[in-house]
């Protein structure tokens, strides 16, 4: 029994979550991704398409493409992701509740060691541990928030998915909209530009939640994109020419 939370608390997912757990983190973290993913991959796309000397037509429509499934897969993503979440949730509230029943006194003293090491002891302790066990509704809450690191409440898994598709989508449009209105020789250092500047204040938003230096956080993604930019222009050439 002890394993299996153990599992749950240091697995990947739970680690992610704990830093996106609150509900105004989650849907920044959607704001952010959404934006980020939708830029980086359509960047990619028109760069390289650019570099392969092709018509705008043609780079549009497959930037438009590619914004388009991105988002729609991202969208989906997060509500599939997030309509799983609740699903566990609901599984590991149901074990607890067994196991509040058939072995009280093991989740009792699970009670105990998770205040003891908040550094909790003695006669308070006591008092802490009694007022939360003769409380169902507040026992329960409090393992499956103390312990296995679950939140308080959830948000919608079809809101959560609709603010990644938007996001994603307005990520994906920024690299394109150059194209909509000058040749791509002059559209693709504009593209890069703009898209730079989204990546940059994406990056800087994100340490609204992560709680790290601004600066350096819009400073690598920016970065990231310029990579992104790169290796598709280049691939695009080597391919346009051998064409």
């Amino acid at each position: 029994m002890v394993s299996k939370k153990k599992k749950i608390a240091e697995s990947p997912y739970r680690q992610q979550h704990v830093e996106y757990r609150t509900e105004k983190g989650k849907i920044i973290k959607n704001l952010v991704f959404g934006v980020q993913d939708g830029a980086l991959t359509t960047l990619g796309v028109v760069t390289g398409i650019t570099g392969a000397a092709v018509d705008n037509s043609l780079i549009v429509l497959a930037g438009g493409v590619s914004l388009i499934t991105e988002a729609i897969s991202m969208g989906m993503g997060e509500y599939i992701s997030s309509k799983s979440e609740i699903e566990v949730y609901n599984h590991e509230t149901e074990l607890e509740k067994k196991e509040m029943e058939e072995v009280p006194e093991i989740e009792r003293q699970e009670i105990v060691d998770i205040y003891k090491a908040k550094g909790f002891s003695g006669k308070l302790l006591d008092q802490i541990v009694r007022k939360i066990t003769s409380d169902k509704r507040l026992w329960l809450n409090t393992m499956l928030r103390e312990e296995l690191g679950f939140p308080e409440k959830f948000e919608s898994p079809a809101k959560l998915g609709a603010i990644m598709f938007v996001t994603s989508l307005i990520g994906g449009i920024i690299p394109i909209l150059p194209y909509l209105f000058m040749r791509a020789a002059d559209a693709l250092p504009l593209s890069i530009a703009t898209t730079a500047a989204a990546l940059f204040v994406t990056g800087a938003s994100k340490t609204i939640v992560t709680k790290g230096n601004w600066l350096k956080g819009g400073i690598e993604m920016m970065l990231i994109g310029m990579l992104i930019a790169f290796i598709g222009y280049s691939i695009g050439s080597i391919f346009g020419v051998r064409a």
